[in-house]
């Protein structure tokens, strides 16, 4: 079922609070499958923001649903046929290639995130969900009957209400009982996006810009440096995570000078430096959050689920954070379909049943590449340098989210009550 065909209204009203990739997919999901959706959005304005982001194939199948949505994505993502690695010296290690991916897999869409955000939201709103603006949520309840926010002052109240407002979300006070503090996980990102003009007029450069786009990683001593040029080589950006022990502040607003990353990219290959003299003045600093994974997702009475980045915030080179976050979306749907309005906390019990488990297996990846690229023995690097590369298991990436929630869910909910069996149920495999 495309997102433009009406299913029969289930009358569960469902308020979701965030209108990032999370809670837009949560709504349009929930919306497919005839559920009444409010999203409440805190910004008084859509702003195109961010830079690179990256949706998996495991992902990609939920925007393909979305009626028209692929050919508004399709001009704007980036078409690399592979990755290659080098060294921070500019040793070439390897090259990592897709051309077996899409056939098994699908298609993933990597791109400018504002530029994907604005094409999803402006869908949400032609399918006819009411997305309210400039509504701040300060509060979050809930009851055995009912749940809401506390928006401008305002009571919402629904069936369920969905956290998507990200690492800060209120909705995690009730969710733990307590207030708990995100801490910087020694991490942070410089990031760019720019115009590839003056990086195509430069022969050291312009292998980077010129005849499509290309896709290169520079690896070094607890820093690793990624570039990438999008919509045939016009476009370029780059990212670049380095150890960090400030304040914990995320912001794709907080500023850096460029002079801070050449300073921590001292003495790299002169290709790097010279991406960095092109680059415009200043950078994004944004800080990596860390979060201990939660114990649960869900409140007590069950009917409050974070979702997201308020769920379980990704480390960047999981390459996940954004898909994960759809996924949770698209078996929301499904659940409070199967639940039905009767039976919305069964149906947020079997969410989260559903999807626990999968998610702390795609977070450790984002763990063991960060430490395989950051720790690395360059020697044995060099001999084996087919260790550098992303691992891309079938599992992560050839998996349908609306399908397995569709599969799973009678035998999750039989199981609600062992906890222990319904989390090794749903374990991935991981072996290949």
């Amino acid at each position: 079922m495309t997102s433009s065909e009406q299913p029969s209204p289930s009358r569960i009203r469902v308020i979701v609070v965030g209108a990032g990739f999370a809670g837009l997919t949560a709504a349009i999901e929930c919306h497919r499958k005839g559920h009444d959706v409010l999203l409440l959005e805190s910004f008084p304005e859509l702003k195109i923001l961010g830079d690179i982001i990256s949706f998996a194939p495991n992902s990609g199948r939920i925007f393909q649903r979305w009626l028209g949505v692929d050919d508004q994505l399709d001009p704007i993502i980036h078409k690399s046929d592979g990755l290659l690695f080098k060294t921070y010296l500019g040793e070439t290690l390897t090259r990592q290639t897709w051309e077996k991916e899409r056939p098994a897999y699908g298609k993933a869409y990597n791109g400018h995130r504002g530029e994907i955000h604005e094409i999803i939201y402006h869908h949400a709103l032609d399918v006819g969900i009411d997305i309210r603006l400039d509504h701040k949520v300060d509060d979050y309840f809930e009851t055995d009957n009912e749940a809401g926010v506390v928006a401008n002052g305002e009571r919402f109240v629904g069936d369920v209400v969905l956290a998507a407002d990200g690492v800060r979300s209120k909705g995690r006070t009730i969710v733990l009982g307590y207030e708990d503090k995100p801490k910087s996980s020694g991490y942070a990102i410089y990031r760019t996006w720019f115009d590839s003009a003056k990086l195509a007029e430069d022969p050291d450069t312009a292998w980077m810009v010129v005849n499509g786009d290309k896709h290169c990683a520079w690896l070094g001593p607890d820093i690793h440096f990624i570039a990438a040029s999008i919509k045939n080589g016009k476009d370029f950006s780059w990212v670049c995570t380095h150890k960090d022990e400030a304040d914990v502040e995320e912001s794709w607003q907080a500023h850096a000078p460029l002079a801070d990353a050449q300073k921590v990219l001292e003495g790299w290959d002169p290709v790097v430096q010279k991406i960095l003299k092109m680059t415009p003045d200043p950078l994004i600093d944004w800080k990596l959050v860390y979060r201990d994974p939660l114990p649960t997702w869900i409140s007590p009475k069950r009917r409050i689920a974070l979702i997201g980045d308020a769920a379980h915030p990704f480390l960047p080179t999981s390459i996940q954070g954004a898909s994960q976050a759809m996924e949770d979306g698209a078996t929301l749907g499904v659940c409070l379909t199967r639940g039905g309005k009767a039976h919305v906390q069964e149906a947020v019990a079997a969410f989260e049943a559903l999807r626990y488990e999968r998610v702390r297996a795609a977070q450790k990846t984002g763990e063991k590449t960060r430490d395989q690229w950051h720790k690395a023995n360059w020697e044995e690097a060099k001999k084996n340098p087919e260790s550098m590369k992303l691992k891309r298991g079938s599992w992560l990436l050839n998996f349908d989210a609306e399908e397995y929630a569709e599969e799973n869910y009678s035998r999750t909910v039989a199981l609600l009550n062992d906890p222990a069996a319904v989390r090794e149920l749903h374990r991935p495999n991981e072996i290949e």
